[in-house]
This record gives structure tokens, sequence and C-alpha cells, in this order.
């Protein structure tokens, strides 16, 4: 019965992916979502209560699996070279599943409509990974491995030069998961450039 309940949960939850992408949070009908899902109305008020509690969901979804990327890069005992790539590529995929999309859009292009979504995955999403990314930069310039006088700074600015432009073309359609290949490759190209002024002085660059 729980196994039943946890696949109806993701049935839910990926019809409204689609749904969301397709017309928007404020477009958006519960009754379109059970219908493409299955299941009941009632059920889906049970488990997420409203729209905005369906929102949520998506939103803690999206925040668990961009942060095990971040977890990885924090628990990896690769030169910043290799750990960086590796999670900013992991990080693409990410920002450019479905999910996360959707998520993106509710927040970037209807967040002044509906602030409590936009400032919750704010406070809950993206401040907490910048925190963990600034802890990462502390650790490897405590190491001798970076040169980082701001590690906040820092955090915010490999957040920005990373997935900065790869929000905003998500979020207006011009680039999604079949982007993912290419979008890793500039990913590469944006850490080089990063590390160009973060790799201590007497250290070759990658």
């Amino acid at each position: 019965m729980q196994r039943r309940g946890e696949q109806r949960m993701g049935k839910f939850l990926e019809a409204a992916t689609e749904v969301l992408n397709e017309k928007g949070y404020q477009g958006a009908r519960l009754s379109d979502i059970v219908k493409r899902a299955g299941g009941s109305m009632a059920t889906l008020y049970r488990a997420f209560g409203d729209k905005e509690g369906l929102a949520h969901a998506l939103m803690e979804q999206s925040i668990h699996d961009f942060g095990q990327s971040v977890e990885e890069l924090l628990q990896s005992t690769l030169p910043p070279e290799q750990a960086l790539e590796n999670a900013a590529c992991r990080m693409v995929e990410e920002i450019l599943s479905p999910v996360r999309i959707a998520c993106h859009r509710i927040v970037v292009s209807e967040g002044p409509a509906h602030p409590e979504l936009r400032d919750w995955f704010l406070a809950h999403g993206v401040e907490p990974m910048e925190r963990l990314l600034s802890q990462y930069f502390a650790r490897e310039a405590l190491a001798g491995r970076l040169h980082i006088d701001d590690n906040a700074a820092a955090a915010k600015d490999f957040y920005t030069l990373i997935l900065g432009g790869l929000i905003l073309r998500s979020i207006n359609g011009r680039i999604d998961a079949s982007d993912i290949p290419q979008a890793q490759q500039q990913a590469r190209a944006s850490v080089y450039r990063f590390l160009q002024g973060t790799l201590p002085r007497d250290r070759p660059s990658p």
C-alpha cells in the first residue's frame, strides 16, 4: 500500500511538472493535473493540500536533487579543477531538468504575483546552496588550493557564472534537458574561466 501511495504521489508530481511547464503556475489547474496523472482530486488534496502545496513539493524535490551535487563537492578530495568541473556538470543536469525549470518559472516569471513561493524557494534552495559553496571555497582556500579573499562572494560568482544564463534561457524555453551535453561543455569552460582568478599564483592553471 505504501509503495502504491508513493507511486501515486510521483505521478502527481510528474503531471504537475508537465502542466506547469505548459501553462504556468497561474494557468495550471489541479483538475488538469489529476486528469493527466490519474487518481482523484481528493487524493491530491490529501497529499498536497492545494496548488501551492504541490508547488512546494516540486521545489523540495528540486532542492534535494540539486543539493546532492553540492554535497558531493563538499565531500570530494579531488583538486578544485576536477571537483568544480564535476559539480558544475551535475548542476547543469539538475538546472535543465523539467522539475527545476518549472520551479524557476514560478520563482522568476510569476514571483511578483506569488512572493511567498518565490521567497521560500530562495530561502530554502538558493541561499543554502550558496552557503555550502562558500564552505567549500573556505576549505580549499585554507588548504592553499585556491586563492580567495571573500568566500561568500566567490560562491555567488560561481553560481551566477555557471548557472545564471542557463536558468534564464531555460525559463524562456530556448533550452531544455535535450541541451545538457552542450550546456555541460559551456559549464566546463566557465569553470576554467573562474579558476583563472582563484588558483594560487604559483600554481599552473588547468
